[in-house]
């Protein structure tokens, strides 16, 4: 399988982290020299494999963060989840 050329052009953070030690990031990356998108994917420690994932451009970014202010997210919550929400 030929390894697409990735650039991490800023790291936001993560958002969580599994068993295996793989992070899921929210980062603005560059895929294969293309301009830089955001991007929601996995990462292994030692940042040399991800997980398929999900890019987006800004204006994709921005109508994400609205639709993220007008939910109401306690009504998601459930007392047997341990994070308090839905998994």
């Amino acid at each position: 399988m030929t390894e697409i050329p990735m650039l991490l052009v800023k790291h936001f953070g993560e958002v969580s982290k599994n068993k295996r030690g793989w992070s899921k990031e929210f980062n603005l990356i560059s895929w294969n020299g293309r301009k830089p998108k955001f991007d929601v994917r996995e990462w292994s420690e030692d940042r040399k494999k991800s997980s398929k994932g999900l890019t987006l451009t800004l204006n994709e970014i921005i109508a994400l963060k609205d639709i993220f202010v007008s939910i109401d997210f306690s009504e998601f919550q459930t007392k047997d989840s341990e994070d308090g929400g839905y998994d």
